[in-house]
């Protein structure tokens, strides 16, 4: 199938407003990470219908949790989910968050070269960060255990977070061992167009 035609009908499966004219600028993202991947190594899924449905794809997934105008993205590495998810919500605004400068780097890149202005891409720890305004949102994908990745977002968070996590099968275990005064506020399995492995969204509040 075109690869157009791909993230039209998942983006509609997902009911993700999508354009045609907005498909095409993902797929430039998608080449711009193919591009900048045989130099600087920012993601192990390179096969170009893998990273519709496990990067693109994925990332929209969770558009409908988002609360808010102002998101964050940590541990965002290549810019998943935070930059798929700044084109379909153009009125919010994205901090995407990493460690790693080369990534970094790419995210700004990224943005620029697909007309994002409201992306912010910010070497940091996350543990670090303190900002004066929280955010209304922070996501989290394949970021940290939640017993650890709660603690080291807890500097970005207001009592009216809502911090998104979004992981593959429900993970038990984690949810046993939340850090008070986090709880669960509500939980989703996340169908994901074109991908067989279990995807799930948390949404935790202080």
């Amino acid at each position: 199938m075109d690869p157009v035609e791909t993230l039209l009908e998942g983006a509609q499966a997902l009911a993700v407003p999508l354009s045609a004219a907005d498909a095409a600028r993902l797929l430039e993202l998608a080449a711009e990470l193919a591009r900048w991947n045989k130099s600087y190594n920012l993601t192990a899924i390179t096969e170009p219908q893998a990273v519709l449905t496990h990067h693109l794809l994925d990332s929209l997934a969770v558009h409908a949790d988002l609360a808010g105008t102002r998101i964050a993205d940590v541990g965002t590495g290549a810019g998943f989910p935070g930059l798929p998810l700044a084109l379909v919500n153009p009125a919010r605004q994205f901090t995407l968050i990493d460690s790693s400068g080369k990534k970094v780097r790419f995210v700004a890149h990224a943005a620029h070269r697909i007309g994002l202005g409201n992306v912010t891409a910010l070497h940091a720890r996350v543990e670090t960060l303190h900002p004066e305004v929280p955010f209304d949102t922070v996501l989290a994908r394949a970021f940290a255990p939640l017993p650890e990745l709660l603690p080291a977002v807890a500097g970005l968070c207001g009592p009216a977070t809502t911090v998104l996590a979004m992981k593959g099968r429900r993970p038990d275990a984690e949810l046993a061992a939340l850090p008070a005064p986090w709880r669960v506020r509500s939980e989703r399995t996340l169908n994901v167009p074109g991908l067989a492995e279990a995807r799930c969204v948390i949404a935790l509040a202080r």
